[in-house]
């Protein structure tokens, strides 16, 4: 295992904590969002800032990036949209009372959550408010959205003929302790997701499998059935708040403040793996080519081989909790509370976890026509065995 090794550039421009980190869809651009009020447009080709984005009044809490508009929300009750191309802001969407916390979009909508107890809707060209989504009893910390046609059968659809026109749902997860399912048409509460004990700190959604999971506080994973809200599992192994999630290939990744990163089996709730070694909380994790990523409160990032659970290497340089990665052309991208972001080479531990990948693929197809054979064998010689003895085992001969 490979330890520290230091970064491939360390950019350092903004005078507060990097709150968030956002890559374009092309890969072209990232963007921090941070405590110093300003946000950065990066390019990925050479790490440079190409773009300071000023005219928040307070911190940072959030970024997201298109290819060719970046968005912030912040403690100062806005949402705003930016050019990426001048830096210019486009448009400022006022309407919330207290901090912007969470922003998302998709398709023509832009979504927000607020601790003022409410998400919205957006217009992204119009600076309009189109929807509020107002049920929560406590701030909304989290947002996901999906289509019902991309869940609903045609039979199952009994809603009201105006949000048959427009079938976009929206899901909040809030410190109430519940999860709330929207009608981005006509804002009406959809479904009520309850069980948690504790504040719904994520959401991943899965809608070609109709499935939404959260976590929380109360320290368990939870997965629901988002056509009939009903609560399909709950994985409750962590020993503190879940804080982050991933869900790749039908394996849920998720980060706790107890130091460590659990893989479950969603189709059967196993878990099937712990991945150890951190000295505070796991923040935020990313699965890229069969490594697992984490960054955490210790202010290291880390890779584990993401089958074995070996750590392959720590990566060592920030000074303050890692607070999101990303990862692009097998490079690394860390953003701290520090005020830095880091740029990390993994090309090595890429090319390594290749060689394994494909030597263990080799040895399972040598192993399943080695198993074939001997399967023939043992069958013939157990029923022989059988037939003279009566004793099952003999069925495990080689």
């Amino acid at each position: 295992m490979g330890n520290g090794g230091s970064a491939v550039k360390v950019c350092a421009d903004h005078q507060g904590g990097i709150n968030w980190l956002s890559l374009s869809p092309d890969g072209q651009r990232l963007l921090t969002g941070s405590e110093d009020g300003t946000a950065r447009l990066w390019s990925t080709a050479d790490s440079q800032c190409r773009g300071h984005l000023q005219g928040h009044e307070s911190y940072i809490t959030f970024c997201h990036l298109e290819n060719e508009a970046a968005f912030t929300c912040s403690a100062d009750h806005t949402i705003r949209k930016w050019d990426v191309m001048t830096g210019q802001c486009l448009a400022v969407y006022r309407g919330h009372t207290s901090i912007v916390n969470r922003i998302l979009v998709a398709k023509d909508y832009l979504f927000s959550g607020s601790y003022d107890r409410t998400a919205r809707c957006w217009s992204v060209d119009k600076e309009k408010q189109i929807q509020e989504f107002r049920g929560h009893r406590n701030c909304v910390l989290t947002l996901a959205h999906y289509s019902s046609k991309d869940v609903l059968e045609e039979e199952e659809e009994e809603e009201e003929e105006e949000e048959k026109v427009s079938r976009d749902l929206l899901v909040t997860g809030s410190t109430d302790c519940t999860v709330k399912v929207w009608w981005v048409s006509s804002g009406r509460c959809y479904q009520t997701l309850l069980g948690h004990t504790g504040a719904v700190l994520c959401l991943i959604l899965d809608a070609p499998n109709r499935e939404l999971f959260s976590g929380s506080t109360d320290y368990t994973i939870r997965t629901w059935n988002i056509v009939t809200g009903e609560q399909l599992k709950v994985f409750k192994e962590h020993q503190g708040s879940v804080i982050c999630l991933e869900l790749v290939n039908r394996h849920l990744y998720s980060g706790s403040a107890d130091r460590t990163v659990k893989c479950w089996l969603v189709d059967t709730g196993e878990r099937i793996q712990t991945y150890k070694a951190h000295k505070h909380s796991v923040s935020t994790l990313k699965y890229h080519a069969g490594i697992l990523f984490t960054g955490s409160g210790d202010a290291c990032a880390r890779a584990f081989n993401s089958k074995s659970g070996v750590l392959q290497k720590i990566f060592r340089g920030h000074k303050f909790i890692i607070n999101c990665i990303q990862i692009h052309n097998e490079l690394l991208y860390t953003a701290s509370h520090d005020g830095t972001l880091r740029i990390w080479d993994i090309r090595g531990i890429c090319k390594r976890n290749k060689r394994r990948l494909k030597k263990e693929r080799s040895a399972q197809g040598r192993s399943s026509q080695k198993g074939s054979l001997s399967r023939l064998f043992n069958n013939k010689v157990g029923c022989i065995v059988q037939q003279e003895n009566g004793e099952h085992e003999a069925v495990e001969l080689m």
